[in-house]
Protein backbone atom coordinates (compact mmCIF):
# COMPACT_ATOMS: atom_id res chain seq x y z
CA UNK A 1 0.00 0.00 0.00
CA UNK A 2 1.12 3.51 -0.80
CA UNK A 3 0.03 6.01 1.84
CA UNK A 4 0.42 9.78 1.53
CA UNK A 5 -0.18 12.63 3.97
CA UNK A 6 -0.09 16.35 3.22
CA UNK A 7 -0.82 19.44 5.28
CA UNK A 8 -2.18 21.60 2.46
CA UNK A 9 -2.64 24.76 4.59
CA UNK A 10 -5.91 25.58 2.83
CA UNK A 11 -7.21 23.06 0.29
CA UNK A 12 -8.96 25.61 -1.92
CA UNK A 13 -5.69 27.53 -2.37
CA UNK A 14 -3.68 24.43 -3.28
CA UNK A 15 -6.42 23.23 -5.67
CA UNK A 16 -5.60 26.32 -7.75
CA UNK A 17 -1.94 25.32 -7.83
CA UNK A 18 -0.85 21.72 -8.32
CA UNK A 19 -2.98 19.56 -6.05
CA UNK A 20 -4.69 17.41 -8.66
CA UNK A 21 -1.48 16.87 -10.65
CA UNK A 22 0.28 15.51 -7.58
CA UNK A 23 -2.78 13.54 -6.45
CA UNK A 24 -3.14 11.80 -9.83
CA UNK A 25 0.57 11.21 -10.23
CA UNK A 26 0.91 9.77 -6.71
CA UNK A 27 -1.94 7.26 -7.26
CA UNK A 28 -1.88 6.49 -3.54
CA UNK A 29 -4.04 3.81 -1.94
CA UNK A 30 -4.77 6.26 0.88
CA UNK A 31 -4.26 10.03 0.64
CA UNK A 32 -4.69 12.20 3.75
CA UNK A 33 -4.99 15.94 4.24
CA UNK A 34 -4.57 18.21 7.22
CA UNK A 35 -5.47 21.88 7.59
CA UNK A 36 -8.11 21.77 4.87
CA UNK A 37 -9.61 25.02 6.28
CA UNK A 38 -13.07 24.14 4.96
CA UNK A 39 -16.66 23.73 6.02
CA UNK A 40 -18.95 21.10 4.57
CA UNK A 41 -20.14 22.00 1.07
CA UNK A 42 -17.36 24.50 0.34
CA UNK A 43 -15.61 22.19 -2.12
CA UNK A 44 -16.59 19.29 -4.38
CA UNK A 45 -13.77 16.81 -5.01
CA UNK A 46 -14.23 14.57 -8.04
CA UNK A 47 -11.97 11.62 -7.20
CA UNK A 48 -13.12 8.54 -9.12
CA UNK A 49 -12.19 5.29 -7.37
CA UNK A 50 -11.82 6.91 -3.92
CA UNK A 51 -14.06 6.96 -0.87
CA UNK A 52 -13.94 10.38 0.83
CA UNK A 53 -14.10 11.11 4.55
CA UNK A 54 -14.01 14.67 5.95
CA UNK A 55 -13.79 16.10 9.46
CA UNK A 56 -14.49 19.83 9.74
CA UNK A 57 -13.75 22.25 12.58
CA UNK A 58 -16.69 24.10 14.12
CA UNK A 59 -14.74 27.32 13.53
CA UNK A 60 -14.79 28.50 9.90
CA UNK A 61 -11.59 28.44 7.84
CA UNK A 62 -9.67 26.55 10.53
CA UNK A 63 -7.98 23.16 10.93
CA UNK A 64 -9.85 20.20 9.36
CA UNK A 65 -8.77 16.82 7.98
CA UNK A 66 -9.73 14.46 5.15
CA UNK A 67 -8.92 10.94 3.96
CA UNK A 68 -9.38 9.59 0.43
CA UNK A 69 -9.07 5.80 0.19
CA UNK A 70 -9.41 3.30 -2.65
CA UNK A 71 -10.38 0.50 -0.27
CA UNK A 72 -13.58 1.04 1.66
CA UNK A 73 -12.91 0.80 5.42
CA UNK A 74 -14.81 -1.49 7.77
CA UNK A 75 -15.67 1.53 9.94
CA UNK A 76 -14.96 5.26 10.23
CA UNK A 77 -14.85 7.44 13.34
CA UNK A 78 -14.31 11.18 13.71
CA UNK A 79 -12.42 12.62 16.66
CA UNK A 80 -11.25 10.76 19.76
CA UNK A 81 -14.60 10.63 21.50
CA UNK A 82 -13.42 13.33 23.94
CA UNK A 83 -15.53 16.47 23.69
CA UNK A 84 -12.70 18.81 24.73
CA UNK A 85 -10.73 17.78 21.62
CA UNK A 86 -13.41 16.98 19.06
CA UNK A 87 -14.56 20.42 17.82
CA UNK A 88 -11.55 21.22 15.61
CA UNK A 89 -11.79 18.44 13.00
CA UNK A 90 -8.38 17.04 13.86
CA UNK A 91 -8.76 13.24 13.80
CA UNK A 92 -10.23 10.65 11.40
CA UNK A 93 -9.85 6.92 12.05
CA UNK A 94 -10.47 4.21 9.44
CA UNK A 95 -10.60 0.55 10.38
CA UNK A 96 -9.16 -1.86 7.80
CA UNK A 97 -8.89 -5.65 8.00
CA UNK A 98 -5.60 -5.81 9.86
CA UNK A 99 -4.88 -2.29 11.15
CA UNK A 100 -6.39 1.03 12.09
CA UNK A 101 -5.40 4.04 10.01
CA UNK A 102 -5.56 7.56 11.43
CA UNK A 103 -4.88 11.00 10.06
CA UNK A 104 -4.24 13.65 12.71
CA UNK A 105 -3.54 17.37 12.84
CA UNK A 106 -2.01 17.95 16.27
CA UNK A 107 -2.74 21.33 17.89
CA UNK A 108 0.03 23.92 17.67
CA UNK A 109 1.25 25.25 21.03
CA UNK A 110 1.18 28.74 19.42
CA UNK A 111 3.24 31.89 19.92
CA UNK A 112 4.17 32.45 23.52
CA UNK A 113 3.20 28.79 24.13
CA UNK A 114 -0.35 29.98 24.84
CA UNK A 115 -1.72 26.53 24.12
CA UNK A 116 1.06 24.38 25.55
CA UNK A 117 -0.96 23.17 28.55
CA UNK A 118 -3.82 22.16 26.25
CA UNK A 119 -1.32 20.49 23.93
CA UNK A 120 0.05 18.39 26.82
CA UNK A 121 -3.47 17.19 27.63
CA UNK A 122 -4.06 16.42 23.96
CA UNK A 123 -0.84 14.36 23.79
CA UNK A 124 -1.81 12.22 26.78
CA UNK A 125 -5.34 11.68 25.50
CA UNK A 126 -4.22 10.87 21.96
CA UNK A 127 -1.70 8.29 23.19
CA UNK A 128 -4.45 6.77 25.33
CA UNK A 129 -6.68 6.64 22.24
CA UNK A 130 -3.96 4.86 20.23
CA UNK A 131 -3.28 2.31 22.97
CA UNK A 132 -7.00 1.55 23.25
CA UNK A 133 -7.17 0.87 19.49
CA UNK A 134 -4.06 -1.32 19.71
CA UNK A 135 -5.94 -3.70 22.00
CA UNK A 136 -7.87 -4.71 18.87
CA UNK A 137 -5.32 -4.33 16.05
CA UNK A 138 -2.16 -2.35 15.26
CA UNK A 139 -2.23 1.29 14.21
CA UNK A 140 -0.73 3.47 11.47
CA UNK A 141 -1.14 7.21 11.95
CA UNK A 142 0.06 10.19 9.96
CA UNK A 143 -0.12 13.91 9.73
CA UNK A 144 1.25 17.19 10.97
CA UNK A 145 2.31 16.40 14.53
CA UNK A 146 3.62 19.94 15.11
CA UNK A 147 6.84 18.75 16.75
CA UNK A 148 10.40 18.33 15.53
CA UNK A 149 11.46 15.39 17.68
CA UNK A 150 15.26 15.62 17.65
CA UNK A 151 17.83 18.30 16.78
CA UNK A 152 18.36 16.62 13.40
CA UNK A 153 14.71 17.41 12.60
CA UNK A 154 15.10 21.18 12.24
CA UNK A 155 17.62 23.61 10.84
CA UNK A 156 18.16 25.78 13.92
CA UNK A 157 17.67 23.71 17.08
CA UNK A 158 19.53 26.01 19.47
CA UNK A 159 17.53 29.16 18.70
CA UNK A 160 14.19 27.28 18.67
CA UNK A 161 14.56 25.44 21.98
CA UNK A 162 11.72 27.35 23.67
CA UNK A 163 9.53 27.84 20.59
CA UNK A 164 6.32 25.98 19.76
CA UNK A 165 7.13 22.66 18.11
CA UNK A 166 10.55 22.23 19.72
CA UNK A 167 9.95 22.72 23.45
CA UNK A 168 11.35 20.12 25.84
CA UNK A 169 7.75 19.34 26.83
CA UNK A 170 6.55 18.57 23.30
CA UNK A 171 9.65 16.58 22.45
CA UNK A 172 9.37 14.50 25.61
CA UNK A 173 5.75 13.65 24.75
CA UNK A 174 6.94 12.42 21.35
CA UNK A 175 9.64 10.33 23.01
CA UNK A 176 7.05 8.87 25.38
CA UNK A 177 4.79 7.98 22.46
CA UNK A 178 7.57 6.17 20.60
CA UNK A 179 8.63 4.42 23.81
CA UNK A 180 5.04 3.20 24.20
CA UNK A 181 5.52 0.90 21.19
CA UNK A 182 5.48 3.07 18.08
CA UNK A 183 7.96 3.61 15.22
CA UNK A 184 8.80 6.86 13.42
CA UNK A 185 8.93 5.25 9.97
CA UNK A 186 11.16 7.85 8.29
CA UNK A 187 13.79 7.53 11.03
CA UNK A 188 13.43 3.73 10.89
CA UNK A 189 14.75 3.81 7.31
CA UNK A 190 16.88 6.96 7.47
CA UNK A 191 18.25 7.46 11.00
CA UNK A 192 20.68 10.20 10.02
CA UNK A 193 19.11 11.83 6.96
CA UNK A 194 18.37 15.55 7.19
CA UNK A 195 15.13 16.23 5.31
CA UNK A 196 12.42 18.71 6.27
CA UNK A 197 8.68 18.79 5.60
CA UNK A 198 7.76 22.37 6.61
CA UNK A 199 9.31 25.78 5.95
CA UNK A 200 8.18 29.18 7.19
CA UNK A 201 6.82 31.50 4.51
CA UNK A 202 9.16 34.16 5.95
CA UNK A 203 12.85 34.82 5.29
CA UNK A 204 12.94 32.70 2.09
CA UNK A 205 13.11 29.68 4.38
CA UNK A 206 12.27 27.10 1.73
CA UNK A 207 14.74 28.55 -0.72
CA UNK A 208 17.42 28.25 1.97
CA UNK A 209 16.05 24.89 3.17
CA UNK A 210 15.74 26.24 6.72
CA UNK A 211 12.97 23.85 7.65
CA UNK A 212 11.49 21.48 10.21
CA UNK A 213 10.41 17.83 9.94
CA UNK A 214 7.02 17.89 11.64
CA UNK A 215 4.98 15.64 9.30
CA UNK A 216 5.16 11.94 10.08
CA UNK A 217 3.99 8.41 9.45
CA UNK A 218 4.12 6.46 12.70
CA UNK A 219 3.10 2.84 13.16
CA UNK A 220 2.76 0.24 15.88
CA UNK A 221 6.03 -1.63 16.35
CA UNK A 222 4.15 -4.80 15.40
CA UNK A 223 3.96 -3.55 11.79
CA UNK A 224 7.71 -2.93 11.37
CA UNK A 225 8.33 -6.07 9.29
CA UNK A 226 5.76 -4.83 6.75
CA UNK A 227 7.41 -1.44 6.18
CA UNK A 228 8.93 -0.97 2.71
CA UNK A 229 10.01 2.69 2.53
CA UNK A 230 9.28 6.21 3.79
CA UNK A 231 9.62 9.36 1.70
CA UNK A 232 9.41 13.13 2.07
CA UNK A 233 8.39 14.81 -1.19
CA UNK A 234 10.33 18.06 -0.86
CA UNK A 235 9.91 18.68 -4.60
CA UNK A 236 6.14 19.18 -4.27
CA UNK A 237 5.18 22.83 -3.84
CA UNK A 238 1.81 24.47 -3.16
CA UNK A 239 1.82 24.58 0.65
CA UNK A 240 4.31 25.50 3.36
CA UNK A 241 4.41 21.75 4.05
CA UNK A 242 5.32 19.03 1.55
CA UNK A 243 3.72 15.57 1.33
CA UNK A 244 5.14 12.58 3.20
CA UNK A 245 4.74 8.94 2.19
CA UNK A 246 4.82 5.46 3.68
CA UNK A 247 4.98 2.28 1.63
CA UNK A 248 3.78 -0.75 3.55
CA UNK A 249 2.97 -4.33 2.61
Amino acid sequence: MKLISWNVNGLRAVMNKNFMEFFNEADADVFCLQETKLQEGQIEMDLPGYHQYWNYADKKGYSGTAIFTKKEPLSVTYGMGIDEHDHEGRVITLEFDDFYFITVYVPNSQDGLKRLDYRMKWEDDFLGYLKELEKTKPVVFCGDLNVAHEEIDLKNPKTNRKNAGFTDEERSKMTALLDAGFTDTFRYFYPEQVTYSWWSYRFKAREKNAGWRIDYFICSDALRDRLKDAKIHTEVMGSDHCPVELDIE
